[in-house]
């Protein structure tokens, strides 16, 4: 049960990702509300859990949210200082990772996730950071969770580039293409999404308090499933918002 409605939509947005991860599973981390999420599932129900870093770091204990993963304060304690080819190859495309959590640029209905440019109707575009392990990840990990935020220009109905293979365009199998598992969950600050587990297209799983259906769907770029009932994603509990603030993220780093 709720005790405590005083939180942000970036806090339920990383309380909805925890609740997602599960205990004594592998978790490759994106930077972002992804590191939050991870961690705070670390320390509530989800303690023997590993964390993974893209560039070689296992299983951390940070002593400072840092301003990257490449932060040292990031690596205090890990299990192991390794490298991209151990994360992205020994583990990764060994099948040996449960879920990859991951933020982006642009989503479209099928999951499939831009984070390298993005464009206008000019036809002029910006790049932007890249895929760094994101390809990989979204690529061979079991399962995949995106998060960020609800807005026309961020879901798209065709995204400017796909960085991320999600459902491809939601005919062609991912096995049929070499990839494994696939995009579970889209977290934002209005919803959870999901995926229609034949056409794989996007579909509404519960709406955050405060928020309506009309809300949801007049801020994304396409028309996502809508079931005949829709939950109420449920809020935070008072002990997850303490974390956040006090242990996971007091500086605000990414919840700022």
């Amino acid at each position: 049960m709720n005790t405590n409605s005083d939180y942000t939509p970036s806090e339920l947005m990383a309380v909805a990702g925890a609740r997602e991860l599960q205990d004594r599973q592998v978790v490759a981390v994106g930077l972002g509300l992804p590191v939050v999420a991870s961690f705070l599932a670390k320390k509530t129900h989800a303690p023997n859990m590993t964390i993974l870093f893209e560039l070689g770091v296992i299983d951390p204990e940070p002593i400072h949210p840092g301003v990257g993963l490449a932060d040292p304060r990031v690596w205090y304690r890990a299990k192991s200082l390794s490298s991209f080819v151990d994360i992205l190859g020994t583990i990764l495309h060994n099948n040996r990772v449960d879920v990859g959590f991951l933020g982006g640029l642009e989503v479209d209905q099928y999951g499939n996730l831009n984070t390298t440019l993005v464009g206008d109707p000019r036809g002029e575009f910006r790049h932007m950071i890249g895929s760094g392990g994101a390809n990989d990840i979204a690529s061979c990990a079991k399962r995949t969770i995106i998060i960020m935020r609800h807005e026309a220009r961020k879901l798209k109905k065709t995204i400017s580039f796909i960085t991320s293979p999600g459902y491809l365009n939601g005919g062609a199998s991912r096995a049929q293409t070499g990839l494994q598992g696939g995009p579970s969950r889209v977290i934002t600050d209005k919803a959870i999404l999901g995926f229609h587990p034949e056409t794989k297209q996007m579909m509404l799983i519960s709406i955050h308090p405060g928020n309506t259906l009309e809300d949801v769907l007049a801020t994304m770029g396409f028309a996502p499933i809508v079931p005949s009932q829709v939950p109420t994603t449920e809020p935070p509990e008072k002990e997850q918002i303490r974390l956040i603030r006090e242990v996971v993220d007091p500086l605000k780093m990414y919840m700022g």
